[in-house]
């Protein structure tokens, strides 16, 4: 992902049996955005356990997709239209942590 890239993330669930073409006609269409323009478009299933993402990197378009063996990717309520993330967001949305509200689980002690 380039350093300037913004990370969307489309709000409602997708159906996922959308490809590469599907996928950037939901960005263009649905989101009113170029799918071209390098920025990463993040899409969910119905179940939650399924996230599939849409990146043009200037050459040519790529598709990732991730499967949660246990657990949902936490998703905004919101029906249409789509949700800014932070590249730190979307990497605790990738781990299957709550991106909106991270806690930190433990605190390393002082050398004493």
């Amino acid at each position: 992902m380039a350093s300037g890239a913004r990370v969307w993330l489309a709000s409602g669930p997708t159906d996922m049996r959308r490809g590469m073409r599907g996928l950037a006609l939901q960005v263009q269409e649905g989101l009113g955005r170029d799918p071209f323009a390098g920025d990463v478009y993040l899409f969910r299933g119905r179940s939650g356990s399924l996230l599939k993402a849409l990146w043009h990197d200037g050459v040519g378009l790529s598709l990732y997709a991730k499967r949660l063996d246990r657990g949902k990717f936490i998703w905004p309520q919101t029906v249409d239209g789509v949700v800014a993330l932070s590249p730190g967001q979307m990497g605790y949305l990738l781990e299957g942590i709550d991106w909106r509200n991270p806690q930190q689980s433990w605190r390393p002690q002082a050398a004493g």
